[in-house]
């Protein structure tokens, strides 16, 4: 099992971009291809500018 983020599918359902995030395009941009994956602190605070829980920015894939 692996585990991915939605971010950019949210981002798009929102009509947002990365930059409403606050964290730099290059970090969204690995994190959106799973090659990293963000701090629980930075989950949280992305998903506070979503407002979605963090648990609906993690896939299983």
């Amino acid at each position: 099992m692996s585990v991915g983020l939605d971010i950019k599918v949210i981002l798009r359902e929102k009509k947002m971009n990365q930059k409403v995030l606050g964290i730099s395009k290059v970090s969204v941009s690995c994190e959106c291809k799973n090659q990293t994956l963000p701090s629980i602190q930075t989950l949280g605070s992305i998903g506070k500018v979503l407002k979605v829980r963090i648990s609906d920015l993690i896939v299983e894939n």
